[in-house]
């Protein structure tokens, strides 16, 4: 039953009456649904339309606690710091306050958590003063994210060059398409609905040694793309999706084997969540 303590992750906290309103314009989903054992998953972009930072929003006594990368929560509070106007609202970092947890495959859920709002096999998560006993690593939930495919933040995304889309965040439920105007909303929608998206983050498995990040990936001679992060014999690369056709993918020493997992809505073989 694995619960583990992720200290890579930090928390900013927004309060006051204005917080909801305040966040709405600037995130990518509906900040409205976070409630009690509910979180939310979304993004800030650029005015632009590029991501900076993801996050889950936690609604907690009169405030949100965004569960966010902990090397970018005070850039996080800074930058939603410079839309607060005459918002009555509070911006902290709380990361050296609060701990961030997860659990999944048979791991009960704490009082005070919630389901991972991305995918059910990804388990629950919990920000909280109070860590609970931990009966596994961090290491450990990078593995599991990995065996599902999912993306985690700016290991696999770069600041303002990835569209939300290219790291899965629609079928992620990471974008409200009906909530009305945010930052960065415009290019999200022309990529959806004009059928733009040339590129996505896609789960590889590795046969050889594990690439650095950013090691390009080749096939028949030309570059196609580019490994992100990875542990073991999994990984996630950006490739370009007219690179998914069968060819051999190479990627430093290493060949490279895409494993498209359901959640995506990809063509070619489907890995099993949790594999």
């Amino acid at each position: 039953m694995p619960i583990a303590i992720l200290p890579e992750r930090g928390v900013v906290e927004v309060a006051g009456e204005d917080r909801v309103a305040f966040l709405q314009g600037l995130v990518s989903n509906d900040v409205a649904e976070a409630g009690p054992g509910r979180a939310v998953f979304a993004a800030l972009l650029t005015p632009q339309g590029k991501w900076l930072a993801d996050f889950f929003i936690h609604a907690e006594d009169g405030r949100l606690l965004l569960d966010c990368e902990r090397a970018q929560a005070g850039m996080l509070a800074q930058r939603l710091g410079r839309f607060r106007l005459r918002s009555k609202g509070v911006l902290r970092d709380l990361s050296a306050e609060m701990a961030v947890a997860v659990g999944w495959g048979e791991a009960v859920m704490p009082a005070g958590a919630g389901p991972d709002p991305r995918l059910e096999a990804a388990g629950w998560r919990l920000v909280s003063r109070e860590a609970p006993a931990a009966d596994a690593s961090a290491e450990d939930w990078d593995a599991h994210r990995l065996a599902l495919g999912l993306p985690e933040g700016s290991r696999d995304l770069a600041a303002e060059q990835t569209v939300l889309l290219e790291a899965g965040f629609d079928a992620l439920h990471g974008i409200s398409w009906s909530k009305g105007c945010y930052m960065g909303q415009e290019l999200t929608a022309r990529t959806r609905y004009r059928g733009l998206l040339k590129r996505r983050l896609v789960p590889v498995e590795v046969d050889g040694p594990l690439p650095e990040p950013g090691t390009p990936v080749v096939a028949g001679g030309a570059e196609v793309g580019e490994m992100r992060s990875g542990r073991g014999a999994r990984g996630i690369a950006q490739l370009r999706l007219d690179a998914l056709d069968g060819r051999a993918l190479r990627c430093g020493e290493a060949a490279l084997r895409p494993r498209i997992p359901g959640w995506m809505g990809l063509p070619g073989e489907v890995a099993a969540p949790g594999r």
